[in-house]
């Protein structure tokens, strides 16, 4: 609707980019700037912006139903006051639709459970809505936060590959490198051998289901040199130690890193389901 403060023309061939498949003043940049000018700084979707393609028709509508109200009859002040009340309940509708308002994860916490099977079970629930893999890199991310509060740990879309970052793994704290995934491949392998060779020392956080063979194909590439543990155990065995096994203590870390990871999800992520309902007895 910028387009339209500036020039009234509600032929769809006017907005087309070149080529015609996309939408002009449909990029990154100028979605954000106009989320941002009715305060709704939240990250939006990356790809909106960028992949318009299905745009036309949508703006084709959307200019029909604007010629309907006839607002070339108007003066640009008025017009434009007009367009800027669209905008506004646009982003309206953005606040309220799933974009940020998605259901949360959600998963039951049980205290005479070992740490180890609630993290366990909270993997699953993410499993079951194909979220597994985020979701452990984001539990991983806030146990070193929650253990380390003095050292900022880097905090990245788990959707960003370390390599096209120049990162040596999802996470680097001094001179280790730790990469957490649910489907250890070989690609996977050829980079802590590349760690080891540039003086890091290396973590890979997996699945206990995937323990065993990760740590053997491990040790076919740098023998005693990369460490292979679980993300049960990784992230369960941290509240535990943290809580210094005490049940009131350890209901306070679990909530504590419930809520570490929500903030670094919300930071950074545009898929809010990704966030974690924090169960009743946490509250």
């Amino acid at each position: 609707m910028d387009r339209l403060k500036d020039d009234f023309n509600l032929s769809l061939s006017a907005h087309r980019a070149p080529g015609g498949s996309q939408i002009q003043g449909a990029g990154v940049a100028a979605v954000t700037e106009i989320l941002a000018r009715f305060g709704e700084q939240r990250p939006f979707l990356r790809e909106g912006g960028r992949t318009n393609r299905g745009g036309p028709g949508d703006i084709g509508r959307m200019l029909e139903a604007l010629g309907e109200l006839r607002l070339e009859t108007c003066s640009a002040r008025e017009r434009a006051r007009i367009l800027d009340a669209l905008q506004s309940f646009l982003v309206d509708r953005v606040r309220v639709r799933d974009l940020h308002n998605r259901q949360r994860l959600t998963f039951t916490f049980d205290f005479t459970k070992t740490s180890w099977q609630i993290v366990r079970e909270l993997l699953d629930r993410a499993r079951d809505n194909g979220k597994e893999g985020p979701v452990a890199q984001y539990l991983v991310g806030a146990k070193l936060q929650l253990r380390y509060p003095d050292i900022e740990v880097e905090n990245f879309s788990s959707s960003m590959s370390d390599v096209q970052q120049g990162r040596p793994g999802d996470f680097l704290l001094s001179v280790t490198a730790f990469h957490v995934t649910v489907a250890p491949m070989a690609g996977l392998f050829e980079k802590c051998r590349a760690n080891i060779h540039d003086g890091y020392r290396v973590y890979v956080i997996v699945p206990d289901r995937s323990v065993v063979g990760t740590r053997q194909n491990a040790e076919g590439v740098e023998p005693g040199k990369i460490f292979v543990g679980s993300i049960e155990a990784f992230v369960g065995g941290n509240i535990d130690q943290m809580s210094r096994f005490d049940r009131a203590s350890t209901i306070a870390q679990f909530r504590s890193l419930l809520e570490v990871y929500n903030r670094r999800v919300d930071e950074v992520e545009n898929d809010k389901s990704m966030l974690i309902e924090i169960p009743a007895p946490l509250r």
